[in-house]
């Protein structure tokens, strides 16, 4: 273990009980095999405590998709939470031009993650975010590359908080890990699951 991760460990172990519940969920999560994920490091500025994820979902030796997950944890509340945890992430991949263009992507990709933390039964409150799409268009010596579109989701939302005040950050983990899942195009992780909502195939998998 290199130094920033043992110093991340070092802060984790110094922190209040409940935020140590919520990462031991975190870290003993069982998850999809198509999607690689490690600890990474936390912003320092948005809570007293924090702890990240990023991931990427992988097809062979190619990358379909890519994330990342911050729990944030005051233990004396916040106003704008309504709560005293918080879950921040970002979401990315790579679509089709045409599938870029439609004019319904924002409000179908805002569903993926509503819809996965609705379809694990998850209690949450205070959601925001935004979904935004961006193309590239290459000249000159990049002429050769074909044009690219991207889809991005950041958000947030409050988990409800359980027993001992420590949120279900498993449930909220796999959950997202749904979103990660949908967005890069792979099938839902229980078949014929009639509350997915797709659009048509993304841009095919991304060189490593």
């Amino acid at each position: 273990m290199d130094d920033s991760k043992e110093g991340e460990r070092d802060a984790t172990e110094a922190a209040p009980l409940p935020f140590r519940a919520a990462v031991d969920a975190l870290r003993a999560a069982r998850l999809r095999p198509q999607i690689e994920i490690d600890p990474t490091k936390a912003p320092r500025r948005l809570a007293p405590f924090a702890y990240a994820l990023e991931a990427t979902v992988v097809d062979g030796d190619e990358d379909l998709a890519d994330g990342r997950l911050i729990l944030l944890h005051d233990p004396a509340g916040h106003d704008a939470w309504q709560g005293s945890f918080r879950l921040v992430t970002l979401v990315r991949a790579e679509l089709e031009p045409e599938m870029a263009a439609d004019p319904l992507l924002p409000e179908v990709c805002w569903s993926w993650l509503t819809g996965a933390l609705q379809n694990r039964g998850l209690s949450y409150g205070e959601p925001s975010g935004t979904v935004t799409r961006a193309g590239s268009h290459y000249f000159g010596g990049l002429a050769d590359r074909p044009s690219a579109s991207q889809i991005e989701i950041r958000a947030s939302w409050t988990p409800r908080e359980g027993l001992g005040g420590v949120p279900d950050t498993a449930s909220h983990l796999a959950s997202w890990c749904d979103l990660l899942a949908q967005i890069a195009g792979l099938p839902p992780a229980s078949p014929g699951d009639a509350s997915i909502v797709t659009l048509p195939q993304r841009r095919g998998p991304q060189p490593r």
